[in-house]
């Protein structure tokens, strides 16, 4: 076990006369022991940070740290880390055992039997101990990649590096191998960084999560703290799903003012606006609330284009009555709820809810109340 820490770290590629930044300034700690993922879209640096941790990629600036000790020019094999790919990598022609034992053959001095043991003991705290003799294929996809995972478990490293290894999987196998390995990670104790691009991966699985985008990191917190307080508006529109609603407004007195729309602030919010006028106005899906017939400061007559029926919950896509460009945004409501189509309703929008959003730097002004909204759910039960 070790912790593991990113200072300013900065990967450029050559591209002719150009250079290109592929990360770009990014420091993070991450503690012994924790299971931390890096997420973003595709092309955002999260697989090529994870190969300059391994020693994959060569670091253009900045310094890799593993428990205290700089590993810019160490090489991969002596950094102890063991890695688990997207694809499996298995080695077609031999066993499982044989697969599981090869790593160890490399890079230790042990006997056949201490090999042994090891490869046994992973085999069956994977549940793959009856599958030791088979070849990969001969396995299913859930299979080999618990074979690629006790390949890297056998090795006891002091660091797990995992790039989307469950990308390859069904939806169905993927959800039971996100529990399988969030069991390994607590029982095994050993700092863990997994790269995903889904979101969902991220939410559930780590103890905190640092999301990248364009090479830059955006936030590290835990998936919570990412989900209810967003650092900016990328991170509030590419955690949750469906995403957060946008409106763009502009401040005028105490109002946000909208498409079809004003909203009135209290003092408090107003206050944290500051000078700033060009704004963008955030809320949930799952925090508007739906009524039949109501009249509030925060209450606006929407018309329900399309009702998504999900089985526990409903997805609407709704307007605004008064928006004449007829613009739509997410509701959700419970799945026993009926919604017609083609019918007006009243949306509520939660002042303790909303987020508001710089819209020029895109920096979140005022998140929305995760304190009161504890302290409301403390009082019911």
């Amino acid at each position: 076990m070790a912790d593991l820490s990113l200072e300013h770290v900065t990967k450029r590629f050559d591209d002719g006369d150009d250079q290109i930044v592929a990360v770009d300034d990014v420091s993070i700690e991450i503690d012994d022991g924790e299971f931390l993922v890096l997420v973003g879209p595709s092309g955002c640096g999260k697989s090529t940070t994870l190969r300059m941790i391994a020693g994959l990629e060569t670091i253009s600036d900045g310094a890799i740290t593993i428990d205290g000790e700089v590993v810019n020019d160490r090489p991969a094999q002596r950094r102890d880390i063991a890695m688990v790919f997207q694809s499996y990598a298995l080695y077609p022609h031999m066993t499982v055992r044989e697969n599981m034992r090869f790593g160890l053959e490399e890079s230790t001095e042990l006997d056949d039997e201490t090999m042994d043991s090891r490869v046994e003991e992973t085999a069956t705290l994977l549940e793959i101990d009856d599958l030791l003799e088979r070849k990969p294929g001969e396995l299913s996809g859930g299979q080999q990649q618990r074979v690629a995972l006790g390949r890297a478990i056998v090795r006891d490293p002091a660091v797990f590096l995992m790039d989307e290894p469950l990308s390859n999987l069904d939806a169905k196998l993927r959800s039971g191998m996100r529990m399988e390995l969030q069991r390994l990670q607590d029982d095994l104790d050993v700092t863990t960084i997994y790269v995903t691009h889904d979101q969902t991966e991220a939410m559930t699985m780590g103890d905190r999560i640092a999301i990248l985008n364009d090479g830059e990191l955006q936030q590290v917190a835990t998936p919570l703290e990412c989900y209810h307080r967003p650092n900016n508006l990328f991170v509030a529109g590419f955690i949750g799903e469906p995403s957060m609603n946008f409106f763009d407004v502009t401040l005028e007195g105490d109002h946000l003012v909208g498409d079809g729309f004003e909203y009135p602030l209290s003092e408090p919010v107003r206050e944290n606006l500051g000078d700033t006028t060009d704004l963008v106005l955030g809320v949930r899906p799952e925090d508007v609330e739906i009524y039949d017939a109501r009249d509030g400061d925060h209450d606006f007559p929407v018309h329900v284009d399309v009702v998504e029926p999900m089985g526990n919950e409903n997805n609407l896509l709704v307007g605004f009555e008064a928006d004449e460009n007829d613009a739509t945004f997410n509701v959700t409501v419970e799945g026993m709820r009926r919604i017609d189509p083609d019918t007006t309703y009243v949306a509520h929008f939660p002042e303790s809810a909303v987020h508001v959003f710089d819209r020029r730097s895109g920096t979140a002004l005022h998140n929305r109340e995760i304190e009161a909204e504890a302290e409301l759910l403390e009082s019911r039960l």
